[in-house]
């Protein structure tokens, strides 16, 4: 069964007529929006990080307030956030667009926001082979916003530390500080 036919069978059983003139195309753009939502799937993350001569570079590499949109796996609706990556370079770098590549590869996939984070700080751990890496993510979860508890003012918040940010609270610390700023 195609996306589409998929959708015009969802469209009859909520009680709507997919015929009805403005849902004839829902369907066909619903296939689209999920080859674009679910891109991720298509996208090896670790072919994408390009490493380069840290060049004596060892102070804490960041970049904070990436911007991310995914869909729960759960309920398949939009969960959607922030995510702040660290690391600090051993022997080599990635170039800074890299990291907010590497959340939105993950994000575009069928995910939870715990596992999302834990992926993003694998992969630069293992490709990068630094010091230390840390990922912190905030999201918003349409999930518990919109059905079920109603909480609209939540917000979830996931670590994932390794290396020399899982053995050091001053290095965590700093961290935290850092994307407050």
């Amino acid at each position: 069964m195609t996306t589409e036919n998929a959708i015009r069978e969802i469209l009859k059983n909520i009680g709507e007529d997919p015929d009805r003139e403005g849902l004839t195309e829902t369907p066909e753009r619903i296939q689209e929006m999920h080859q674009e939502l679910f891109s991720g799937y298509n996208i090896n993350p670790h072919k994408v990080l390009k490493t380069f001569d840290a060049e004596g570079t060892r102070d804490m590499i960041l970049v904070r307030d990436i911007q991310y949109y995914s869909m729960c796996e759960h309920h398949m609706i939009p969960f959607f956030g922030k995510a702040h990556i660290a690391y600090l370079p051993e022997k080599k770098i990635t170039g800074l667009s890299k990291l907010p590549r590497i959340v939105d590869i993950f994000a575009k996939r069928l995910q939870n926001q715990e596992r999302i984070t834990q992926q993003v700080g694998q992969t630069l751990f293992e490709e990068l082979k630094p010091k230390g890496v840390a990922v912190m993510i905030t999201g918003t979860h349409l999930c518990m916003h919109a059905r079920g508890v109603r909480n609209t003012t939540s917000e979830a918040v996931t670590h994932c530390w390794l290396g020399e940010f899982e053995k050091s609270s001053d290095l965590r610390r700093e961290f935290l500080m850092k994307i407050k700023d």
